[in-house]
C-alpha cells in the first residue's frame, strides 16, 4: 500500500508546484516586461520616480472593472494629467497589444 501511495503524493505535489509556479512566472513575465520596455526608469513598485508608484496605481483602480481597459490604453497611447504635469509617452509602436495587457494586469496585481 505504501509504494502505490508515494507516486500518488508525489504526483499531489508536482500538480500543487506547476499551479504555484504558474502565478511566479505570470509575476515574473509582467516584470521582466516592465524592464524590457523601459517602464522601471518612470515607475516603481513602491515609490514614485517620474511615474505614479504600482501600488498607488493599484489603490486609484480598485474595484474598477473597467481598469484594465483604461490602463492598457494609457500604456498604449501615453497620458498626461492624471498623475502629474509629467507625460508619460505612448507605448504602442514598441510594445504589443499581448505585452501591454499583461503589463496592466501585472501592474493591476502589485501589492
Amino acid at each position: 500500500m505504501k509504494n502505490r501511495l508515494i507516486p500518488i503524493l508525489a504526483a499531489g505535489a508536482g500538480v500543487v508546484a506547476l499551479l504555484i509556479g504558474s502565478n511566479s512566472t505570470f509575476a515574473a513575465t509582467g516584470a521582466d516586461l516592465a524592464q524590457k520596455n523601459g517602464c522601471m526608469a518612470c515607475h516603481s513598485i513602491d515609490k514614485k520616480i517620474l511615474g505614479p508608484a504600482y501600488k498607488d496605481v493599484v489603490t486609484k483602480y480598485k474595484g474598477n472593472a473597467d481598469a484594465v481597459a483604461l490602463l492598457s490604453k494609457k500604456i498604449k497611447d501615453g497620458g498626461s494629467g492624471v498623475w502629474g504635469p509629467i507625460p508619460m509617452p505612448p507605448n504602442g509602436p514598441k510594445v504589443s497589444d499581448a505585452d501591454i495587457k499583461i503589463l496592466t494586469e501585472w501592474v493591476l496585481a502589485t501589492k
